[in-house]
């Protein structure tokens, strides 16, 4: 009922986002040959993260000189034609209400910046904030961002915010009302932009600012969850968001092994799984995957698109606390409760205990569903049967041979997982079979 109607039952694409995998440097050939590898597994969109404007080679310059970094890119617009010839959609990365004192945008407008008089800024990340509560600012950013999104013909627009509001105060706005004049102009600027790019997918950010909220989901129909990718993380950050947005909102990626925010290796598998809970996409420099693993993603990119209305729209469950329980996941299931996927998880493997069972919820319960777990690269065997609803919600089943992970002896503080797809294959009635 919130974000824009043309979004509301769209399929969004699987996705390759750069960042993780090269964070500043990389230049044109570099992205290409990832673009080629993304095209390769089956993506569909490629995203061209932080570091394409500007002088941007760290996080100290560049925010707000919306404008192309040749010497990286070879020229956005070429690098985004390149992509879409290799036959992917292009997106890209923009950070529109932040601004670095060390650019140009600065040195010309430094009262563009969010700042209390005769005050020392608060700096997050080497950055301070636009002043959006003036409306020269609000038309300086519609400006630039019209401009990006012209020159590259950007399918996606990844919109971040990573910090959080200080030193709030504008010329001639009263110090109660500057919050909300801040987002009044920003909702002004996002209003200009959906309506002028109607086909652009805006994705919002989490990160930093906390900002997962209706307000901005009413421009822009998904949000990035968090910049912790790692999978144990994302179960409980996942698990938490649910509770307000459906999984049709929340971007969600798996991303290199180890962790680059924890530290935690977890099997491809396992990563996947996790990702299925949100909107899938791939955080990572697919030119450093073995031959292996890229059969691996190209298999599991193949599966999420069969399943992916099911995956982005069905029904989503909570099965257990992410927050508490050691077996805990999520499961979707249709509207007419026809088909359904369940993902459980075990976080902890504890020596002696053999209390690892679960149930499923949401289902018909006087239907017969085939249970079947999806196969995956690191275990070798499949779990099929044929069971009653009420028996699936109601009795308990077991995760024997869950531990069986190949390579769960190379991994740290690993996370266990098993996949399984219900397909309903008849239903009771007055005690018979129909």
């Amino acid at each position: 009922h919130v974000i824009p109607k043309k979004w509301k039952n769209r399929e969004r694409p699987v996705l390759v986002n750069n960042w993780e995998g090269t964070e500043f440097h990389f230049n044109r050939e570099k992205i290409l040959e990832i673009v080629k590898c993304a095209a390769q597994v089956g993506a569909e969109l490629f995203v061209l993260d932080d570091g394409w404007f500007g002088k941007r080679d760290d996080d100290t310059s560049s925010l707000g000189d919306w404008t192309d970094y040749v010497e990286k890119t070879g020229g956005i617009g070429y690098l985004s034609a390149a992509v879409r010839n290799m036959g992917m959609k292009f997106g890209i990365w923009v950070e529109p209400e932040m601004i670095s004192e060390n650019s140009v945008l600065y040195e010309k407008h430094a009262d563009y910046a969010m700042k209390v008089p005769f005050r020392t800024p608060v700096r997050m990340r080497n950055q301070l904030m636009l002043n959006l509560a003036d409306e020269r600012v609000q038309n300086y950013v519609a400006r630039a961002i019209s401009a990006v999104i012209n020159e590259c013909k950007a399918s996606y627009v990844k919109w971040d915010y990573n910090r959080f509001m200080t030193d709030c105060y504008g010329k001639g706005v009263a110090g109660g009302e500057y919050y909300h004049r801040y987002m009044l102009g920003l909702y002004s600027v996002l209003g200009r932009l959906t309506a002028k790019f109607p086909e652009v997918l805006f994705e919002s950010c989490a990160s930093g600012g906390g900002r997962f909220d209706l307000g901005m989901l009413a421009f822009m129909p998904q949000t990035w969850t968090s910049d912790n990718t790692d999978a144990r993380e994302r179960l409980a950050i996942q698990a938490g968001t649910s509770y307000g947005y459906p999984q049709h909102t929340m971007g969600s990626h798996v991303s290199a092994s180890p962790n680059l925010q924890t530290g935690n290796s977890t099997p491809l598998e396992t990563r996947f799984n996790i990702a299925c809970g949100g909107l899938l996409g791939y955080e990572m420099d697919m030119t450093k995957c073995s031959e292996a693993e890229m059969q691996i993603i190209t298999e599991q990119i193949a599966f999420y698109k069969k399943y992916r209305n099911l995956l982005q729209f069905g029904t989503h469950y909570r099965l257990g606390d992410a927050f508490l329980d050691n077996v805990c996941g999520y499961m979707n299931v249709s509207a007419d409760q026809d088909e359904a996927i369940a993902v459980v998880c075990v976080r902890e493997k504890r020596t002696g205990r053999r209390d690892l069972r679960f149930h499923l919820v949401g289902l018909d319960p006087a239907a017969v569903y085939s249970v079947t777990q999806r196969k995956q690269s690191n275990y070798g065997f499949v779990q099929e049967f044929t069971v009653g609803g009420d028996v699936l919600m109601n009795g308990y089943l077991t995760l024997e041979g869950i531990f069986a992970d190949q390579d769960v002896s190379e991994n740290s503080n690993p996370l266990y997982s098993r996949m399984y797809i219900l397909k309903r294959l008849s239903r009771y009635k007055k005690g018979k079979q129909k």
